[in-house]
């Protein structure tokens, strides 16, 4: 993929994030046009410390990504994980004059090691793998949530939703997995960060449990962006949720 296309600037990013009861962590690579950018995010939910880093600098190898590992090598925060198999969703939308790209897989096992200083954690739980790519429209703006949980029959299940961003009726890049299996739900509304309304009458209710936030402005380029980690409850794809996990995120952004 060029740099420019459709008369936007190419875009790409991984996030993977690991949704488990002791911790959740995320971490991403992204590129707006020749800007890079890597971060991640630890919440320790047994003292509901939260840690965080950004970085900027080209080439940074904080955060590397290649195919089904990830490692995370910063001050304070040293991470080895190994990505398992998912069935994917993936699609290709319009995006004003151009389009963009996603593959997303909810439910992904995820097992590794996590360590911050004093603490260590031998993690075996599931996530989500997000890659996406694309000549997104120059001010795009969209909220997203991806999460796992089970019901209260026992299914698997899992979930990414989106609205503002590759969510057209059909063909989107929403997904509910049960039991590993995706299926793609109607478009969904986001009651802010708070909730998220669906068309067959369900709603998934969040607590969230930490805050990162970042504002950017490169006069060309700028984003506003918030992420949390937390705990959902209420109803998915017909099933009632007895546990759920996840993030949810808003995302503003002139690129």
């Amino acid at each position: 993929m060029p740099l420019r296309s459709s008369g936007q600037n190419r875009k790409r990013w991984r996030y993977v994030g690991l949704f488990a009861e002791e911790m959740m962590l995320c971490a991403a690579r992204a590129e707006v046009g020749p800007l890079t950018q890597s971060f991640w995010v630890l919440l320790d939910r047994r003292s509901a410390n939260q840690y965080a880093h950004t970085a900027l600098r080209p080439g940074s190898r904080e955060v590397t990504m290649d195919g089904p590992n990830v490692e995370i090598d910063a001050p304070g925060l040293h991470a080895s994980l190994c990505l398992g198999e998912c069935a994917p969703v993936e699609s290709i939308c319009p995006s004003g004059s151009g389009w963009g790209w996603t593959r997303k897989r909810a439910g992904v096992p995820i097992e590794g090691t996590v360590e911050i200083p004093g603490r260590r954690w031998q993690v075996s739980g599931r996530g989500i793998d997000d890659e996406s790519a694309g000549y997104h429209q120059r001010h795009t703006s969209w909220r997203w949530s991806a999460g796992v949980g089970r019901s209260s029959d026992g299914r698997a299940l899992a979930w990414n939703l989106v609205e503002g961003v590759n969510d057209p009726v059909r063909d989107s890049e929403r997904g509910i997995w049960v039991d590993g299996a995706p299926s793609e739900p109607a478009p969904v509304h986001f009651d802010g960060v708070a909730a998220i309304d669906l068309a067959d009458g369900g709603r998934l209710v969040f607590a969230p449990e930490s805050a990162h936030a970042r504002d950017d402005n490169y006069l060309l380029f700028g984003s506003r962006y918030r992420h949390s980690f937390g705990s959902f409850s209420g109803s998915l794809g017909g099933f009632e949720l007895a546990e759920g996990l996840g993030v949810m995120e808003e995302h503003d952004a002139v690129w």
